[in-house]
């Protein structure tokens, strides 16, 4: 019987995902052929084989259309499904009933995206920084702008930034090659991340977002006394939490919890979304019966 495991953000708090990633990461390498699904609100297990229950599916489902998202509606988790599933199809030999699955769902996920308004003017993780900074009433043509990380996520917000006058954004990642392709063409200063001593205390905002496994920016790192706006956008956290009274810190739910006070979904778009869920999950479940039947015809 296919089966997944869950931590997100709904059901663990962001302190409490980090305490159980590596023993859900030493659990999918102990399982047998998987799907893993990481991103900065979950982690997800899928394996097994046979019957696929509508509950597992209908989970899945929710998750590609960014029904389960933390800011619902948002487009990114389709495609980090889409490589999760095709990372464990390269690597892995997935049984049928997870590659149907997998194929369901992401079908599905692009036919709410098509057919609903469910992610029209949904607020991005990118956009919602850009409310942070002017909630914090921080203007960008005057602020040292240091962002770490190289990724789709940063990019965007670089992208945001210089749009909203920016000019002196810098960019650091322990890849300094990855760093320039991204920081080049817009004109963006890249620094060593190894240096981070050197210039945190000249920034006035830090935006972090990398895949690094611990934190790479801790108190010893920013100076005691140098007024400072951080963004933590990375799971695990790349900030440390006990940063000095002088650094405004918001993490990834922070940064959400503010997005969410402020996003009104409306709810028949939502209702949309879950009819054509079920219309996913019906089809998955004709095609894995039909296929059965064809299978035991043959026996």
């Amino acid at each position: 019987m296919v089966y997944y495991h869950s931590i997100n953000q709904q059901d663990f708090s962001l302190a409490e995902r980090e305490n159980y990633r590596h023993v859900f990461l030493k659990r999918y390498q102990s399982e047998g052929a998987s799907v893993l699904l990481q991103t900065c609100n979950r982690m997800e297990l899928y394996g097994g084989a046979g019957e696929v229950p509508v509950n597992v599916a209908r989970h899945l489902f929710r998750v590609v259309s960014g029904l389960e998202s933390a800011l619902v509606g948002e487009r990114a988790v389709q495609g980090q499904v889409k490589d999760a599933y095709l990372q464990a199809r390269q690597s892995q030999h997935l049984p049928a009933e997870l590659h149907k699955l997998f194929e369901f769902a992401l079908l599905t996920g692009k036919r709410v995206r098509n057919e609903t308004q469910i992610s029209h003017g949904a607020v991005s993780h990118s956009l919602a920084v850009i409310e942070i900074i002017e909630h914090e009433q921080i203007p960008l043509t005057d602020a040292v702008i240091t962002i770490i990380g190289v990724n789709k996520l940063t990019e965007d917000i670089l992208k945001f930034l210089k749009n909203k006058g920016a000019r002196m954004v810098f960019l650091a990642n322990r890849s300094e090659d990855k760093a320039h392709r991204l920081a080049d063409p817009l004109g963006i200063e890249v620094l060593k991340l190894a240096e981070k001593r050197l210039f945190l205390p000249q920034t006035d905002i830090l935006i972090s977002a990398t895949s690094a496994p611990h934190a790479i920016i801790r108190r010893e790192d920013v100076h005691p006394a140098k007024k400072m706006l951080a963004i933590d956008l990375a799971f695990p956290r790349d900030i440390a939490p006990d940063m000095p009274p002088c650094v405004t810190l918001y993490n990834i739910t922070d940064v959400e919890r503010l997005v969410q006070q402020n996003i009104h979904v409306r709810q028949a778009e939502v209702a949309k979304a879950e009819e054509i869920i079920e219309e996913g999950i019906a089809e998955l479940q004709d095609t894995l019966q039909r296929r059965k039947q064809w299978t035991q015809s043959r026996s």
